[in-house]
């Protein structure tokens, strides 16, 4: 654990890579806004085998707050009053800029198991293309953000079905979506994210031919299939124009990158062998991936990563005490023990290793300095679960760890914030969250998501008590 915090710690940031930040980067290639102020950044990750409410509350509450929070009252607590509980203890020094929060319902998206795009759609997802119904947050929030890669999404993919169908090392339909009946993919192994991301600035010979032989491909291919879809058609034009289109979207951006190639340089991942490996532990695959979400965002090749920690089909290896064992998190789920520890203890020790690599998240954003403050003044980060409240969730709860920048437009502070429960007047879901977050950064949409059928209460607009 020490030596892959250090190499966290140490990993990306040399000396001569502070002088090449994000905000020296014209507004075109980094993001920003016309009046030159940092872009703000968004990270999403999220967890699979459900995040239960209760593990959330601060192990000080008094009586009065226990008995409130039981029966789903509001709640807005100061956290300096309160520990943290033992897991998120990570998170200590970042207390400032943390909040918890519970309450909201998400029953309009798929509950159960697996949720595939719902979590960041809000609305009811499965395998099927079809079920795709809009961009999840992540790409309304990269919108709002530009930047030349736009979005870019990891995974500790499932070694079994699911997403990867087993592919966890490969490049795999993701849990986000650009857009109507458009996955995106993620990048399911640290080697593979650098060879994609970052083979504009490779140096060895190979790949630079291979990038090289790349470009005039897509030249190639985004030429002839635009004078084809001229000579076409019917419905068989507009396919074929879109595909010219998606080819010359890739030059586009390839071009962007390629006049950042001094930054990216600087700020180059730079990986252990065993990070780069096929046989990589969970932990060690998480690590790896933390080091690309940091030099992708600190060079400016994007402001928004989402970043699947863990799905239930993923066979964790690697966690402290266990290290050597491959931890089935459906049999966690069901309640089965691991070696000597029971399942809610094992449940503890995956949401405590959430917890490191956030906290290695924070601490290295805190260390990059922009524009008068650091990096992280301009970024959120969002952990929350996949599915719902727990293993076989029904949708009631969805809650969120969430650390914001002091230049966060959106009003939380360092508070336990309980909504009230389902169906309660006040109560509030995931589209009003989401809703909330698009509002405060430039979005005015009346509401993001499927609206909850059952709920008789006003669902739409933002949560204006959080707008700042």
């Amino acid at each position: 654990m020490n030596s892959r915090r250090k190499f966290l710690q140490t990993g990306l940031l040399g000396g001569s890579s502070l002088a090449l930040m994000p905000q020296l980067l014209s507004a075109s290639m980094a993001g920003s806004s016309t009046d030159n102020k940092p872009p703000t950044r968004f990270i999403f990750l999220h967890k699979g085998n459900g995040l239960l409410p209760e593990s959330l509350v601060p192990p000080t509450f008094d009586k009065k707050l226990v008995e409130a929070e039981k029966k789903k009252e509001a709640l807005s607590v100061d956290l300096d009053q309160h520990e943290l509980p033992k897991w998120m203890s990570p998170l200590s020094d970042h207390k400032d800029n943390l909040t918890i929060l519970q309450g909201l319902s998400g029953k309009m998206c798929t509950t159960g198991h697996h949720t595939w795009c719902s979590s960041l759609g809000v609305y009811k997802a499965n395998e099927r293309l079809s079920s795709i119904k809009w961009a999840t947050v992540d790409f309304e929030l990269a919108k709002l953000f530009p930047s030349p890669f736009g979005h870019i999404e990891l995974a500790c993919f499932p070694g079994g079905g699911g997403n990867s169908r087993g592919n966890i090392n490969g490049i795999e339909k993701g849990f986000s979506a650009r857009g109507p009946q458009q996955p995106n993919y993620a990048f399911g192994s640290p080697k593979v994210a650098i060879q994609e991301l970052f083979k504009s600035v490779a140096t060895d010979e190979s790949a630079k031919a291979s990038y090289e032989l790349e470009r005039k491909m897509l030249e190639f291919v985004a030429k002839n299939h635009a004078k084809l879809a001229n000579q076409l058609r019917g419905v068989e034009q507009p396919k074929v124009g879109n595909y010219a289109g998606a080819m010359q979207d890739i030059r586009d951006r390839n071009g962007r990158v390629e006049a950042m190639g001094e930054v990216i340089r600087q700020n180059m991942p730079k990986l252990d062998e065993k990070y780069l490996a096929e046989n990589i532990s969970t932990v060690d695959r998480q690590a790896g991936h933390t080091e690309i979400l940091l030099s992708s965002l600190i060079s400016g090749m994007t402001n928004v990563v989402t970043f699947t920690l863990d799905e239930l089909g993923t066979l964790y290896s690697g966690l402290p005490d266990i290290e050597g064992e491959n931890v089935n998190q459906h049999d966690v789920g069901h309640g089965k023990s691991v070696a000597q520890f029971s399942a809610v203890q094992v449940r503890e020790k995956i949401r405590s290793q959430h917890m490191n690599v956030i906290d290695d998240i924070v601490t290295r954003l805190k260390n990059v300095p922009e524009a008068g403050g650091t990096m992280f003044d301009n970024t959120v980060l969002l952990y929350f679960p996949d599915n719902g409240e727990t293993h076989h969730s029904h949708g009631t709860e969805w809650p969120f760890v969430i650390l914001a920048g002091d230049n966060a437009r959106l009003d939380l502070g360092r508070r336990y914030i309980r909504l009230p429960g389902y169906g309660k007047e006040g109560h509030k879901t995931l589209g009003n969250w989401y809703t909330t977050i698009l509002n405060a950064y430039g979005n005015p949409i009346d509401h993001f998501g499927a609206l909850d059928v059952a709920l008789t209460i006003d669902q739409k607009g933002p949560m204006k008590e959080f707008l700042s």
